[in-house]
């Protein structure tokens, strides 16, 4: 196990509200040792002891119930370093910090923008890590198919051989109930008989959240929900949902697997992109929130503090994909996401041909006679979304002990982008006009699944997906 925890980014969001909690719920539990080195790198002219305090505080406010000892642990292992990632001597300076030997392998986690991830790469390449040591490296993976593939390239040059192993973190993949959703299609899973469009009219993929922007414009208003959840998580989750079983039960082969059915989604053509996709952004509204029983008021978007208008920044996304593979021939694939919404959604939802199997396994919800729910997290709308905290565990557990099971290759990177710049390519010359929804709404209209060419015999099981 890697011992040694190289964050940068780490007074930002990310780091305090869930991979330094992470780190001390692993620390309770003895799955990593308390005497783990980290180093944080950040903008901040801090002391040690400042950036102990904050630690200190995102602690308390985010993983409140880790026993004292685990936490007074990871506050003793903290060291400080302030980071200008322009200056790729002051990348070098975090790392030498995390082992002055540079004998020892490191972890480097970028928990930075996406616009700053080359700066901090090629710090790294220039800090030659050692043999064995890792980069994770956080979603969006670059901004369009060109940046992917130049980040790729530059991960490819930390390191030679076995010294640096990239990767690209998608945390969806560490979720309890999406691993239980592959293993439910899967071999011998409970719907594996019906995982097929002999069976299933439609599928669709819902990560819509009550949570506005919750100070986090500067992230936000530059990324969007399409780039911030449905290239990624709700990618991830399709692929999962629709690859073929792997043959052996090894990363490797998953990985195959995954990638060979990204190849085979088809991505829209602009003449398609008006009835195949939908972007809108909230307005004023009201949003839930526990201590107040009417809600809690918020600003439309365009007026939120750290928004430029103009950039026509989407909160919400709708997308009909089509996957080119005899099991899904004729089958639309409708992925959903959006922030400030009335309601947490989070699942897939099964819409079949006929009436839904007569036997369902737990964790899968009837809604209707041909409608099966399969939730994908807790309780949503909560800044501690349960669900999430627990996979970064996962992700940095897999990270200290060399596995990937929550990283995506390089190559499944790029084919992201393959399926997703022609939409965004499309949206920023006005192919679809960008809507406007409610804060606290249910959101825009659902989009209606179109007849697809493959489709079995012209007959299609319902009109459009509909909210649950």
């Amino acid at each position: 196990m890697i011992t040694r925890l190289a964050l940068l980014g780490a007074t930002g969001d990310l780091a305090g509200r869930f991979l330094l909690p992470a780190l001390a719920h692993l620390m309770a539990a003895e799955r990593v040792p308390l005497a783990l080195q980290v180093v944080g790198g950040g903008q901040q002219d801090w002391t040690g002891q400042q950036f102990r305090d904050h630690v200190d505080s995102r602690l308390r406010e985010h993983a409140g119930r880790v026993p004292d000892r685990a936490r007074q642990a990871l506050l003793a292992g903290l060291r400080y370093r302030q980071v200008d990632l322009d200056d790729p001597q002051t990348v070098v300076r975090v790392v030498r910090a995390a082992d002055p030997t540079h004998a020892l392998p490191v972890v480097v986690y970028l928990a930075l923008p996406a616009r700053t991830f080359g700066g901090a790469l090629r710090g790294l390449i220039a800090a030659d890590l050692p043999a064995g040591s890792r980069v994770a490296v956080e979603k969006p993976f670059g901004d369009d198919l060109a940046g992917a593939a130049a980040l790729n390239a530059l991960l490819a040059r930390i390191g030679s051989g076995d010294a640096a192993a990239g990767y690209r973190v998608d945390h969806i993949l560490a979720m309890p109930a999406v691993r239980e959703l592959a293993r439910l299609r899967g071999a011998g899973g409970a719907l594996e008989p019906v995982w097929s469009a002999a069976h299933i009219d439609r599928i669709e993929i819902v990560w819509e959240e009550t949570l506005g922007l919750e100070a986090r414009a500067a992230f936000y208003d530059t990324t969007g929900a399409v780039k911030d959840v449905m290239q990624n998580h709700l990618l991830q989750i399709l692929v999962l949902a629709a690859m073929e079983p792997p043959a052996r039960e090894t990363e490797e082969d998953a990985h195959d697997a995954k990638l060979a059915l990204l190849q085979r989604v088809r991505e829209p053509s602009a003449a398609q992109l008006p009835s195949r996709s939908s972007r809108a952004r909230y307005t004023a509204g009201s949003l839930v929130d526990s201590h107040l029983p009417g809600g809690r008021p918020v600003p439309g978007y365009a007026l939120a503090d750290g928004v430029e208008p103009g950039r026509g920044t989407e909160t919400h996304a709708q997308l009909i994909l089509e996957i080119d593979t005899p099991r899904w021939a004729g089958v639309p694939f409708v992925l959903r996401t959006g922030k400030a919404m009335g309601a947490p959604h989070k699942g897939v939802v099964l819409h079949f041909r006929d009436a839904v199997p007569a036997a369902t396994p737990p964790g899968v919800d009837v809604v209707s006679p041909r409608e099966l729910w399969i939730e994908l997290d807790g309780p949503g709308g909560a800044v501690h979304a349960p669900g999430e905290l627990s996979a970064y565990q996962e992700v940095l557990a897999d990270l200290l002990t060399g596995g990937s099971r929550t990283s995506i290759g390089a190559l499944e990177a790029v084919e992201a982008w393959r399926i997703f710049e022609p939409v965004l390519r499309g949206w920023s010359v006005g192919a679809v006009p960008l809507a406007e929804y409610a804060a606290g709404s249910s959101g825009p209209e659902p989009l209606q699944a179109p007849l697809f060419a493959a489709a079995r015999g012209g007959q299609r099981g319902h009109n459009g997906p509909q909210h649950h």
